[in-house]
């Protein structure tokens, strides 16, 4: 990856983020909750990924994202709900994240060891 394209993938995903809380702050939580619903990321990934290593690159990273999604991200989220209304939001996103990272850890592990997704 070169400086410009670095700068180029960076300066996207700022500005898709800053989008989307500024759309919370603006009073517009539904446009911020369809924003943060829609795959923003992994569409402006899938285009720069597709646009350097083709529709083959593309179609193996989202079998990818789509599994590693189901391992890590669902219960991350429901850790979150359910603690959450007991202990606050920084601790249940705390507990959550800690539980993504031990999810995604396994599932990459797993992942690399029986080359799943090359």
């Amino acid at each position: 990856m070169n400086v410009k394209s670095a700068v180029i993938y960076f300066l996207t995903g700022g500005f898709i983020t800053m989008i989307i809380v500024g759309l919370e702050e603006s009073g517009y939580p539904t446009w911020s909750g369809i924003a943060t619903l829609m795959p923003v990321f992994t569409l402006v990934a899938y285009l720069f990924i597709g646009e350097s290593k083709g529709g083959v690159a593309v179609s193996s990273h989202a079998r990818f994202v789509l599994i590693g999604t189901l391992v890590s991200w669902v219960p991350y989220m429901i850790a979150i709900i359910i603690l959450a209304p007991k202990v606050g939001a920084y601790k249940s996103i705390a507990v959550g994240i800690l539980i993504f990272f031990v999810c995604a850890a396994a599932f990459l592990l797993i992942s690399n060891k029986y080359n799943l997704f090359m």
